[in-house]
């Protein structure tokens, strides 16, 4: 007979497991990361200090700089030094401003975690209820049209890309109704805006996931059982059917969690945002590659972590993931 003494234990171990096998795969991760932004540089043909400084500059000016940058070392070197830089939260020095990378980053991160953080917030409040509900009166067939409508208007939002769905809330909300700013960051009101460009198409994607899901949920043997404690519509679907459908729907708002990201570098372009997006569109035109690679490894890093935070929540909800996710 098994003692919840040993059961305990049992638990402890489970954590343990998770806790080692996610840590192992999060270094993984960020050394593949890590890697593949340094080996970004040393893949441009020619010096990269060349290419930012422009055809004009001086030799003895490019060779300065290049001598300041550390590419005159050994690529060993290089990656060595670029890897205690990354440690140390040192991402290296703009080549066209003399700053450092991470003070650049430090002061416009705040602006794309603000637009990530309210368009990750606007996608759980718009598809999990939505899909819950189209979920729920779609089930056994039923409400076949409303079903048909859901599919095609979730399947157009899904399609749409974001700077185009940026271009037209702009138009309506913002030059034709005067709502809200066309652009820039003018107080709550100017990440309205695109935090709906940006959400909009996460939202219908994992809307429809939600409702396979909850129509899986009421499919099963326990629902069953729990219908006949009798107990009120809305306290079944939220005591019983929520729970376990949110295991799955988390499951694939984690992979969406990299798309916002993403996405989130379009859409600031759009609406003129001082945040990593247009830091980097500025840092790809400029050739200032120091700050592409910083930007890229500080997003990457990002995703890593958001995924992260989404498996501890996945194992909160439903502990036996713990043990299956190998």
């Amino acid at each position: 007979m098994v003692t919840a003494r040993q059961l305990s234990r049992l638990g402890t171990t489970r954590w343990v497991d998770f806790a080692t096998r996610r840590f192992v795969r999060l270094v993984a991760s960020l050394f593949v990361v890590i890697t593949l932004t340094f080996a970004m540089v040393h893949l441009i043909p020619g010096n990269p200090v060349r290419a930012a400084l422009g055809p004009t500059a001086a030799p003895s000016v490019v060779a300065e700089r290049t001598a300041q940058l550390g590419l005159n070392h050994p690529l060993f070197q290089q990656y060595l030094d670029y890897v205690r830089g990354v440690l140390t939260f040192h991402l290296g020095t703009s080549i066209i401003t003399d700053q450092p990378v991470s003070q650049t980053i430090a002061t416009r991160l705040p602006a794309t975690a603000e637009l990530v953080g309210v368009a990750l917030v606007l996608v759980l409040l718009l598809a999990i209820p939505i899909g819950m509900v189209v979920g729920i009166l779609t089930d056994r067939g039923r409400h076949p049209r409303l079903l048909l409508v859901f599919t095609t208007v979730t399947s157009v939002f899904n399609t749409i890309p974001e700077f185009l769905m940026g271009v037209g809330l702009v138009y309506v909300f913002a030059v034709t109704l005067q709502w809200f700013p066309v652009a820039g960051v003018q107080g709550w009101s100017s990440v309205v805006l695109p935090a709906f460009a940006l959400a909009l198409g996460p939202a219908a994607s994992l809307s429809r996931i939600v409702r396979v899901q909850m129509a899986a949920v009421l499919s099963q043997d326990y629902m069953r059982v729990a219908q006949g404690k009798r107990l009120p519509r809305h306290l079944f679907y939220l005591r019983h059917a929520l729970p376990n459908m949110l295991v799955g729907a988390l499951t694939v708002g984690g992979l969406l969690l990299g798309v916002l990201v993403a996405g989130a570098v379009v859409v600031e372009n759009v609406f003129a945002r001082l945040g990593l997006g247009t830091l980097i569109i500025q840092g790809i035109t400029q050739q200032d590659y120091p700050v592409v690679q910083g930007v890229l490894l500080v997003l990457a890093v990002a995703v890593l972590i958001l995924n992260l935070l989404v498996d501890v929540a996945l194992v909160m909800l439903d502990p036996r993931s713990a043990q299956q996710s190998r």
